[in-house]
Protein backbone atom coordinates (compact mmCIF):
# COMPACT_ATOMS: atom_id res chain seq x y z
CA UNK A 1 0.00 0.00 0.00
CA UNK A 2 1.27 3.11 -0.93
CA UNK A 3 2.37 5.81 1.29
CA UNK A 4 -0.54 8.03 0.73
CA UNK A 5 -3.43 5.73 1.25
CA UNK A 6 -2.10 4.02 4.35
CA UNK A 7 -1.98 7.65 5.89
CA UNK A 8 -5.59 8.04 5.17
CA UNK A 9 -6.17 4.04 6.69
CA UNK A 10 -4.31 5.09 9.85
CA UNK A 11 -6.41 8.54 10.10
CA UNK A 12 -9.43 6.38 9.40
CA UNK A 13 -8.66 3.89 12.04
CA UNK A 14 -7.97 6.98 14.49
CA UNK A 15 -11.27 8.08 13.56
CA UNK A 16 -12.75 5.02 13.75
CA UNK A 17 -11.59 4.52 17.72
CA UNK A 18 -12.87 8.15 19.01
CA UNK A 19 -16.55 6.82 17.70
CA UNK A 20 -16.40 3.59 19.00
CA UNK A 21 -15.13 5.45 22.17
CA UNK A 22 -18.10 7.39 22.80
CA UNK A 23 -20.28 4.29 23.18
CA UNK A 24 -21.30 4.12 26.83
CA UNK A 25 -21.87 0.69 27.90
CA UNK A 26 -18.50 -1.48 28.53
CA UNK A 27 -20.20 -4.44 27.06
CA UNK A 28 -21.39 -3.20 24.08
CA UNK A 29 -18.28 -1.08 23.33
CA UNK A 30 -15.88 -3.90 23.06
CA UNK A 31 -18.81 -6.01 20.91
CA UNK A 32 -18.21 -3.32 18.57
CA UNK A 33 -14.77 -3.13 18.78
CA UNK A 34 -13.99 -6.40 18.47
CA UNK A 35 -15.81 -6.61 14.97
CA UNK A 36 -14.21 -2.95 13.92
CA UNK A 37 -10.63 -3.46 14.80
CA UNK A 38 -10.47 -6.92 13.20
CA UNK A 39 -8.31 -6.46 10.84
CA UNK A 40 -9.72 -5.67 7.11
CA UNK A 41 -8.35 -3.33 4.02
CA UNK A 42 -10.70 -0.70 4.70
CA UNK A 43 -11.67 -0.68 1.08
CA UNK A 44 -14.95 1.76 1.32
CA UNK A 45 -13.49 4.02 3.21
CA UNK A 46 -10.43 4.24 1.41
CA UNK A 47 -12.48 4.65 -2.27
CA UNK A 48 -14.22 7.70 -0.40
CA UNK A 49 -11.26 9.39 0.55
CA UNK A 50 -9.72 8.73 -2.82
CA UNK A 51 -12.76 10.47 -4.50
CA UNK A 52 -12.09 13.31 -2.52
CA UNK A 53 -8.32 13.29 -2.69
CA UNK A 54 -8.65 13.34 -6.70
CA UNK A 55 -10.94 16.03 -6.49
CA UNK A 56 -8.96 18.15 -4.10
CA UNK A 57 -11.09 18.32 -1.69
CA UNK A 58 -10.21 17.72 2.38
CA UNK A 59 -9.69 14.30 3.57
CA UNK A 60 -10.44 15.34 7.17
CA UNK A 61 -13.87 16.84 6.09
CA UNK A 62 -14.44 13.40 5.08
CA UNK A 63 -13.19 10.81 7.91
CA UNK A 64 -16.21 10.60 9.74
CA UNK A 65 -18.22 9.66 6.41
CA UNK A 66 -15.87 6.81 6.28
CA UNK A 67 -16.32 5.98 9.65
CA UNK A 68 -19.63 5.80 9.14
CA UNK A 69 -19.28 3.08 6.26
CA UNK A 70 -16.95 1.31 7.82
CA UNK A 71 -19.61 0.66 10.41
CA UNK A 72 -22.55 -0.02 7.86
CA UNK A 73 -19.62 -2.78 6.62
CA UNK A 74 -19.05 -4.37 9.83
CA UNK A 75 -22.56 -4.62 11.02
CA UNK A 76 -23.49 -6.70 7.55
CA UNK A 77 -20.56 -9.35 8.36
CA UNK A 78 -21.20 -9.48 11.85
CA UNK A 79 -25.23 -10.31 10.89
CA UNK A 80 -24.01 -12.53 7.47
CA UNK A 81 -22.33 -14.61 10.64
CA UNK A 82 -24.44 -15.57 12.73
CA UNK A 83 -25.69 -18.83 12.77
CA UNK A 84 -29.17 -18.18 11.33
CA UNK A 85 -27.08 -16.57 8.10
CA UNK A 86 -24.13 -17.91 7.28
CA UNK A 87 -22.94 -19.76 10.52
CA UNK A 88 -19.65 -19.08 10.24
CA UNK A 89 -17.16 -19.33 13.37
CA UNK A 90 -13.99 -17.34 12.10
CA UNK A 91 -13.99 -13.96 10.48
CA UNK A 92 -10.65 -12.72 9.44
CA UNK A 93 -8.83 -15.74 11.28
CA UNK A 94 -10.43 -14.67 14.44
CA UNK A 95 -13.79 -15.84 16.31
CA UNK A 96 -17.17 -14.41 14.94
CA UNK A 97 -18.62 -11.53 17.39
CA UNK A 98 -21.49 -14.43 17.94
CA UNK A 99 -19.05 -17.08 19.03
CA UNK A 100 -17.08 -14.16 21.33
CA UNK A 101 -19.65 -12.48 22.86
CA UNK A 102 -22.80 -14.75 22.12
CA UNK A 103 -25.14 -14.52 19.77
CA UNK A 104 -27.90 -11.27 21.48
CA UNK A 105 -24.86 -9.39 22.04
CA UNK A 106 -23.59 -10.26 18.57
CA UNK A 107 -26.70 -8.97 17.05
CA UNK A 108 -26.76 -5.90 19.36
CA UNK A 109 -23.48 -4.80 18.05
CA UNK A 110 -24.88 -5.20 14.68
CA UNK A 111 -27.52 -3.24 15.34
CA UNK A 112 -25.46 -0.99 17.07
CA UNK A 113 -23.20 -0.27 14.30
CA UNK A 114 -25.77 0.53 11.63
CA UNK A 115 -27.71 3.07 13.71
CA UNK A 116 -24.92 5.07 15.14
CA UNK A 117 -23.54 5.09 11.51
CA UNK A 118 -26.16 7.50 10.76
CA UNK A 119 -26.19 8.80 13.85
CA UNK A 120 -22.50 10.26 12.72
CA UNK A 121 -23.17 11.26 9.61
CA UNK A 122 -26.02 13.34 10.99
CA UNK A 123 -23.94 14.91 13.88
CA UNK A 124 -21.18 15.32 11.82
CA UNK A 125 -22.65 17.61 8.76
CA UNK A 126 -25.34 19.47 9.44
CA UNK A 127 -25.62 20.63 5.43
CA UNK A 128 -24.81 17.24 3.51
CA UNK A 129 -26.33 15.06 6.29
CA UNK A 130 -28.96 13.78 4.55
CA UNK A 131 -27.95 13.19 1.60
CA UNK A 132 -24.89 10.99 3.31
CA UNK A 133 -27.83 9.54 5.04
CA UNK A 134 -29.87 8.72 1.87
CA UNK A 135 -27.05 7.38 -0.23
CA UNK A 136 -25.99 4.92 2.65
CA UNK A 137 -29.10 3.86 4.00
CA UNK A 138 -30.86 3.11 0.09
CA UNK A 139 -27.32 1.02 -0.68
CA UNK A 140 -27.78 -1.12 2.79
CA UNK A 141 -31.39 -1.63 2.65
CA UNK A 142 -33.89 -3.53 1.08
CA UNK A 143 -33.14 -2.34 -2.39
CA UNK A 144 -29.27 -2.73 -2.05
CA UNK A 145 -26.77 -5.09 0.59
CA UNK A 146 -30.34 -6.60 2.70
CA UNK A 147 -32.06 -7.63 -0.75
CA UNK A 148 -29.33 -8.78 -2.17
CA UNK A 149 -28.60 -11.04 0.91
CA UNK A 150 -32.65 -12.11 1.14
CA UNK A 151 -31.77 -12.81 -2.66
CA UNK A 152 -28.99 -15.18 -1.95
CA UNK A 153 -30.79 -17.09 0.80
CA UNK A 154 -33.69 -16.92 -1.36
CA UNK A 155 -31.03 -19.37 -4.00
CA UNK A 156 -29.95 -22.35 -1.57
CA UNK A 157 -31.63 -24.85 -3.06
CA UNK A 158 -31.54 -22.97 -7.06
CA UNK A 159 -28.68 -22.49 -9.32
CA UNK A 160 -29.40 -19.21 -10.57
CA UNK A 161 -28.65 -17.64 -13.78
CA UNK A 162 -25.59 -15.33 -14.89
CA UNK A 163 -28.08 -12.70 -15.01
CA UNK A 164 -29.22 -13.31 -11.17
CA UNK A 165 -26.32 -13.98 -9.61
CA UNK A 166 -25.18 -10.38 -11.12
CA UNK A 167 -27.56 -8.81 -9.85
CA UNK A 168 -27.83 -10.49 -6.50
CA UNK A 169 -23.84 -9.55 -5.86
CA UNK A 170 -24.45 -5.95 -7.57
CA UNK A 171 -27.14 -5.51 -4.50
CA UNK A 172 -25.24 -7.70 -1.66
CA UNK A 173 -21.54 -6.84 -2.11
CA UNK A 174 -21.40 -3.47 -4.77
CA UNK A 175 -24.43 -1.56 -3.51
CA UNK A 176 -22.33 -0.36 -0.67
CA UNK A 177 -18.56 -0.28 -2.88
CA UNK A 178 -20.70 2.17 -5.09
CA UNK A 179 -22.48 4.16 -1.98
CA UNK A 180 -18.52 4.51 -0.93
CA UNK A 181 -17.49 6.67 -4.81
CA UNK A 182 -21.00 8.44 -4.65
CA UNK A 183 -20.52 9.36 -0.97
CA UNK A 184 -16.60 10.87 -2.11
CA UNK A 185 -18.37 12.81 -4.47
CA UNK A 186 -20.61 14.94 -1.73
CA UNK A 187 -17.78 16.62 -0.41
CA UNK A 188 -16.22 18.14 -3.78
CA UNK A 189 -17.35 19.28 -7.32
CA UNK A 190 -16.95 16.42 -9.80
CA UNK A 191 -18.03 17.18 -13.78
CA UNK A 192 -20.80 15.22 -15.07
CA UNK A 193 -18.67 12.90 -17.29
CA UNK A 194 -16.35 11.67 -14.28
CA UNK A 195 -19.04 11.01 -12.76
CA UNK A 196 -20.82 9.02 -14.99
CA UNK A 197 -17.18 7.20 -14.98
CA UNK A 198 -16.97 7.24 -11.17
CA UNK A 199 -20.06 5.34 -11.46
CA UNK A 200 -18.74 2.51 -14.04
CA UNK A 201 -15.50 2.34 -12.05
CA UNK A 202 -17.77 1.79 -8.94
CA UNK A 203 -20.35 -1.02 -10.47
CA UNK A 204 -17.26 -2.72 -12.34
CA UNK A 205 -14.96 -2.98 -9.14
CA UNK A 206 -17.87 -4.26 -6.66
CA UNK A 207 -18.76 -7.14 -9.12
CA UNK A 208 -15.05 -7.84 -9.81
CA UNK A 209 -14.27 -7.48 -6.29
CA UNK A 210 -17.03 -10.54 -5.45
CA UNK A 211 -15.79 -12.63 -8.26
CA UNK A 212 -12.72 -12.14 -6.97
CA UNK A 213 -14.22 -13.24 -3.74
CA UNK A 214 -15.63 -16.55 -5.11
CA UNK A 215 -12.40 -17.48 -6.89
CA UNK A 216 -10.00 -17.23 -3.45
CA UNK A 217 -12.79 -19.48 -2.04
CA UNK A 218 -11.86 -22.56 -4.04
CA UNK A 219 -8.06 -21.56 -4.81
CA UNK A 220 -6.92 -20.61 -0.87
CA UNK A 221 -6.86 -22.87 2.01
CA UNK A 222 -9.57 -21.21 4.85
CA UNK A 223 -6.35 -20.45 6.59
CA UNK A 224 -5.07 -18.37 4.36
CA UNK A 225 -8.67 -16.60 3.82
CA UNK A 226 -8.96 -16.25 7.68
CA UNK A 227 -12.33 -17.65 7.66
CA UNK A 228 -14.90 -20.52 7.87
CA UNK A 229 -14.92 -22.56 4.78
CA UNK A 230 -17.75 -20.90 2.68
CA UNK A 231 -20.75 -23.27 2.62
CA UNK A 232 -22.18 -21.83 -0.73
CA UNK A 233 -18.71 -23.22 -2.41
CA UNK A 234 -19.05 -26.54 -0.35
CA UNK A 235 -22.51 -27.00 -1.73
CA UNK A 236 -21.60 -25.79 -5.18
CA UNK A 237 -24.44 -22.91 -5.25
CA UNK A 238 -24.73 -19.73 -6.34
CA UNK A 239 -21.01 -18.48 -7.51
CA UNK A 240 -19.44 -17.39 -10.41
CA UNK A 241 -16.64 -20.82 -10.49
CA UNK A 242 -19.81 -22.98 -9.94
CA UNK A 243 -21.96 -21.26 -12.71
CA UNK A 244 -18.91 -20.75 -15.23
CA UNK A 245 -16.10 -22.81 -14.13
CA UNK A 246 -12.64 -21.57 -12.23
CA UNK A 247 -11.71 -20.10 -15.84
CA UNK A 248 -14.82 -19.08 -16.57
CA UNK A 249 -14.84 -17.35 -13.56
CA UNK A 250 -11.14 -15.73 -14.12
CA UNK A 251 -12.25 -14.90 -17.05
CA UNK A 252 -15.49 -13.03 -16.03
CA UNK A 253 -12.93 -11.22 -13.40
CA UNK A 254 -10.88 -9.68 -16.59
CA UNK A 255 -14.11 -8.17 -17.69
CA UNK A 256 -14.68 -6.11 -14.80
CA UNK A 257 -11.01 -5.13 -14.38
CA UNK A 258 -10.90 -4.17 -18.10
CA UNK A 259 -14.28 -1.92 -17.41
CA UNK A 260 -13.23 -0.31 -14.38
CA UNK A 261 -9.70 0.74 -15.96
CA UNK A 262 -11.52 2.45 -19.03
CA UNK A 263 -14.14 3.89 -16.57
CA UNK A 264 -10.20 5.26 -15.04
CA UNK A 265 -9.20 6.51 -18.13
CA UNK A 266 -12.04 8.48 -18.64
CA UNK A 267 -11.53 10.41 -16.43
CA UNK A 268 -10.11 14.26 -16.16
CA UNK A 269 -8.09 13.52 -12.94
CA UNK A 270 -5.09 11.89 -11.73
CA UNK A 271 -6.74 8.43 -11.31
CA UNK A 272 -3.86 6.82 -9.13
CA UNK A 273 -5.63 6.10 -5.78
CA UNK A 274 -8.30 4.41 -7.38
CA UNK A 275 -5.93 2.76 -9.72
CA UNK A 276 -3.85 1.32 -6.50
CA UNK A 277 -7.48 0.15 -5.23
CA UNK A 278 -8.08 -1.62 -8.09
CA UNK A 279 -4.91 -3.54 -8.11
CA UNK A 280 -6.70 -5.62 -5.54
CA UNK A 281 -8.40 -7.28 -8.16
CA UNK A 282 -5.53 -8.27 -9.86
CA UNK A 283 -3.20 -10.23 -6.69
Amino acid sequence: MSPMLAGWRTAVEQTLDEQLAAVANPHLRAAMVYSVEAGGKRLRPLLLLSVVAMYDGVIADALPAAAALEYVHTYSLIHDDLPAMDDDDLRRGKPTNHKQFGEALAILAGDALLTDAFAILSREYPEKGAACVQILAEAAGSNGMVGGQVLDMDGENEQYHLETLKRMHEAKTGALIQAAIAMGGLFVTIPETDQTALADFSAAFGLGFQIKDDINDVTKTTAELGKTADKDVIEHKNTFPELLGLDGAIQALQVEIAKAETALNELTVDAAPLAEILAVLKA
